[in-house]
């Protein structure tokens, strides 16, 4: 059963991602699952309740859901699953956005281990490359080195103001390291922000003509 519930719900929610940008397409959803069930190796949580989670969780994302739409209700109420069950997936749900550093806190070891997850898939190589695709999706500048990130912000300004994809690093992909919730997360984190680092230095000096 609980095979024949994953399946449903990866049928309903591929048709979904697949009309998204490049940064939140079903190839992130992969990847994003990859990450969970890594983690999961480590962390005792509920592993029905992780995987949907994961498959569901940008399937309402305000970037790109339609006004009046929700289509991870809809499509929760379509699964064979007790209400326990829903509640427990949504609540996971809820706390994976960042949301300008607004986000709900992940207090239950499913929503750290989703939450951790999805962060690892916006930093490091994919997160640079994900950065600039939703960026040219938007017709974002690459960069405006004299653009100040803000450090502080509302949920509705961190989503309305469109900065720069470099300027996205400084206001959210930087600072996931230190956000972490899994010894897994922490371990993965560490390489990729330093790769990010690294790869904001270079691009500083190939724009200042000085490579």
């Amino acid at each position: 059963m609980t095979a024949e519930i994953i399946n449903d719900c990866e049928q309903r929610v591929k048709k979904i991602y697949e009309t998204f940008d490049a940064s939140h397409d079903w190839q992130h959803i992969e990847r994003v699952r990859r990450n969970a069930w890594m983690i999961l190796q480590e962390e005792e949580g509920d592993a029905l309740v992780v995987e949907l989670a994961v498959l569901l969780h940008d399937v309402s994302d305000p970037k790109y859901k339609k006004e009046g739409e929700d289509p991870e209700t809809v499509i929760l109420e379509q699964l064979s699953l007790s209400r326990l069950q829903k509640k427990l997936i949504q609540d996971t749900i809820r706390s994976v956005s960042f949301k300008g550093g607004n986000g709900e806190p992940a207090v239950t070891v499913e929503s750290r281990i989703v939450q951790d997850a999805d962060r690892l898939d916006a930093i490091g190589a994919i997160g640079i490359a994900r950065a600039f695709s939703y960026g040219g999706a938007k017709g974002r500048q690459l960069y405006d080195w004299n653009e100040v990130p803000r450090t502080s912000m509302t949920e509705q300004q961190y989503r309305s103001k469109p900065v720069s994809s470099v300027t996205h690093f400084y206001e959210k992909l930087l600072l996931l390291k230190d956000q972490m919730t899994t010894e897994a997360g922490k371990r993965i984190a560490e390489e990729r922000h330093q790769f990010m680092l690294s790869f904001l230095q270079q691009l500083k000096k190939e724009t200042d003509g000085n490579a």
